[in-house]
């Protein structure tokens, strides 16, 4: 069930503050996950494009292509892992929402902070995973065992930079539950 984002007149969940370093973080990430969003969009096609190109190529002319799986896992990985963020932005994320119909809504907003807090956490940690991963890859040079054998720091490094994106989505949207309570009281 969605946050009802996608209705005509429906409002977000905390309106985000027009000013102040939180509203400033805010419209930054905004626009950041929107230059990656429209990256990614050219790594899902070039995904599309070195897939089709190697099926014509192994199929049509055979030739032999050992690179293009790898390459096209990478780009996918990567888009999938950036655009995090701008998913978690938008609150598309798949939610369970049973229980907001039958909260009041005190409990609902303490339901929804739990729920950005908890996920800002477990966010956190699996950056720190990654991060610590990439610098294990990146350190000792490890590579893929294929015969292209492409370094693994390039897509552990895709995916640390998207979980650290993520996370200070979360925070940023953890942030906002204060900002709101505090203009409320």
């Amino acid at each position: 069930m969605s946050h009802g984002f996608e209705l005509e007149g429906s409002r977000p969940l905390v309106a985000p503050p027009a000013g102040g370093v939180l509203g400033l973080a805010l419209r930054a990430m905004a626009g950041l996950n929107r230059a990656i969003l429209g990256l990614s969009m050219l790594a899902l096609l070039a995904a599309a494009l070195v897939l089709t190109g190697s099926v014509f190529l192994r199929y049509y002319l055979h030739v032999p292509t050992d690179w293009q799986d790898e390459a096209a896992v990478f780009l996918l990985v990567g888009a999938t892992f950036l655009c995090g963020a701008y998913v978690q932005e938008q609150r598309s994320h798949v939610g369970i929402e049973s229980l907001a119909s039958l909260l009041p809504p005190w409990a609902d907003r303490l339901r929804r902070l739990f729920c950005d807090a908890a996920s800002c956490l477990f966010c956190t940690f699996f950056a720190w995973k990654s991060w610590t991963l990439f610098h294990e890859a990146f350190v000792e040079g490890q590579t893929t065992s294929s015969a292209w054998a492409p370094p693994l720091w390039i897509p552990y490094g895709l995916m640390a930079t998207g979980m650290t994106l993520l996370a200070l989505q979360l925070l940023l949207q953890t942030a906002l539950h204060f900002s709101s309570a505090k203009e409320a009281a």
